[in-house]
């Protein structure tokens, strides 16, 4: 009788984890850090010069469609890159900048320097 409740509760606390960890809006499997690299698509900088964006394309495999991930690199500082965009089921990257600080990647605006699009997040 006691390896009956054990195994019930490590089934309930397992069951309460896998819940707790796909119903959250920020889950590791949503982290844009964790993105795959790609291959080079293009790239494009701002009017003033004070941002560059990079996209390059993500091939999933046999299985799973092409993705295009943006990169912002920040010029003035330490130009190291950081995600901003993530789309799924693209294979093309249309960068314009509406202005100094808003670009629009794939139709998709983004307020720089702390702004993103993720296809996950915003369905």
């Amino acid at each position: 009788m006691k390896k009956i409740k054990i195994i019930f509760g490590v089934v309930i606390i397992s069951i309460v984890i896998a819940i707790t960890f796909f119903r959250t809006e920020n889950t590791p499997l949503d982290n844009m850090s964790n993105l795959p690299t790609g291959e080079y698509l293009s790239s494009s900088t701002s009017l003033d010069g004070r941002y560059v964006i990079r996209t390059y394309l993500c091939n999933g495999g046999a299985t799973v469609d092409y993705a295009v991930r943006g990169e912002l690199i920040i010029n003035n500082k330490n130009k190291k890159a950081r995600n901003i965009y993530w789309e799924y089921k693209i294979n093309v990257s249309e960068i314009t900048w509406d202005n100094d600080d808003t670009v629009i990647i794939n139709g998709h605006k983004i307020n720089l320097p702390n702004g993103k699009y993720d296809w996950r997040v915003d369905k």
